[in-house]
């Protein structure tokens, strides 16, 4: 029971992981392709949020991460659905 909670949990991990990359990649090629108009400006604007940066700092040793950031658009919730889609219906 509790590792095909695990395994379902990994796999909606990688698919929204897959997804974003692919939510990515149709946004750029959005940007590239697509003539100046009232679609593209919809398709590829986005709202974005970051955190960080974060530091640890421990006596020998100091690590410094960040900062992250998310950018969330129409096409990236599109590569979402589309990879948790494939995910379902594949795997």
């Amino acid at each position: 029971m509790i590792l095909r909670r695990v395994q379902r949990l990994r796999r909606g991990t990688v698919a929204i992981i897959f997804g974003l990359f692919l939510g990515g990649l149709f946004t750029r090629l959005a940007e590239v392709f697509l003539p100046e108009s009232a679609a593209r400006s919809f398709l590829t604007m986005s709202a974005s949020a970051s955190v960080g940066p974060f530091f640890l700092d421990l006596v020998s040793v100091s690590f410094t991460i960040g900062p992250v950031s998310f950018a969330l658009n129409v096409l990236t919730l599109v590569g979402i659905a589309l990879a948790v889609f494939a995910a379902r219906s594949w795997i």
